[in-house]
C-alpha cells in the first residue's frame, strides 16, 4: 500500500521538484498539493492523505498555525516540516505542535527522499545537522532528588516510552507490542502526564537522555 502525500509550499516550482522526487519511488503516491496554510487544512479534509510535507514559512496562513489546526481537527495524518528555517525556535515550537519531523531543504535529494520514506514508515524524521540541536532545546524536566520518574511507570508504559525513543508511531508500537493503536495512545497520553512532558517529542529525547532502552 502507498504513502499518500499531500505537499504545500507556496513556491510552484519548489513543489514541482518534490513531486518529481517522490515520483521516483513507486511506495509513495501523490495525494495533491496546496500553496498556503488555509489550503493544505481543506485539502487535508478533503484527501485524507497518510504523510503531510508543510513548508514554515508562507502568506496567509504560515505552516506552525496550519499544524496547530490540523492536530486540533484530529488529523492523524503523519506531517513533516520541509523548510529552510533551522532556527532552533522554529524546530522546538513545530515539533511541540505535534510535528512528526523537521527537514531542511539545502539536503540532498537522495537523503530527502530516504528521510521521507523513514516519516512514512512511522519513524522520526530529523535532518541530521539539528539533531544536537534538538536534544538540546527538547531535553525536557530533570527529576527532582529522590524522585525517580521512570518508577511512576508501568511496565507497559516503559516499554512504550522506549519505542518513543526510537522515533516509532503509534501503529509501530501497536504492532510490536501486539497491542491497538487506541491503547498505544492511551498509554502515550498517562505517560506524558505522569513525565510531566508535553508531547512524544519531548518524551523520546527524555527517555534518550535517561538511559531508557527497549
Amino acid at each position: 500500500m502507498s504513502t499518500a502525500i499531500l505537499i504545500v509550499d507556496d513556491h510552484p516550482l519548489f513543489r514541482r521538484g518534490v513531486r518529481q522526487l517522490l515520483e521516483m519511488d513507486p511506495e509513495l503516491a501523490i495525494a495533491g498539493e496546496a500553496a498556503d496554510g488555509e489550503a493544505a487544512i481543506e485539502a487535508a479534509g478533503r484527501l485524507s492523505p497518510t504523510l503531510i510535507l508543510m513548508d514554515l514559512n508562507m502568506a496567509r496562513r504560515d505552516g506552525l498555525d496550519a499544524l496547530r489546526a490540523l492536530r486540533e481537527y484530529g488529523v492523524e495524518a503523519r506531517i513533516v516540516m520541509l523548510t529552510v528555517s533551522d532556527a532552533e525556535e522554529d524546530v522546538v515550537a513545530a515539533l511541540r505542535a505535534g510535528a512528526d519531523g523537521y527537514l531542511l531543504k539545502d539536503m540532498e535529494p537522495e537523503d530527502l527522499l530516504a528521510a521521507i520514506k523513514e516519516a512514512a514508515e512511522g519513524r522520526m524524521a530529523v535532518s541530521p545537522r539539528l539533531a544536537g540541536l534538538l536534544a538540546k532545546a527538547l531535553s525536557g524536566p530533570r527529576p527532582e532528588p529522590g524522585e525517580n520518574l521512570l518508577d511512576s511507570l508501568t511496565a507497559r508504559e516503559g516499554e512504550i516510552l522506549a519505542a518513543l525513543a526510537e522515533g516509532l508511531s503509534n501503529k509501530l508500537i501497536a504492532r510490536r507490542l501486539a497491542i491497538s493503536e487506541g491503547t498505544v495512545k492511551v498509554h502515550v497520553k498517562h505517560l506524558l502526564k505522569k513525565l510531566g512532558l508535553r508531547s512524544r517529542v519531548e518524551a523520546a529525547v527524555w527517555a534518550v537522555q535517561m538511559g531508557v532502552e527497549k
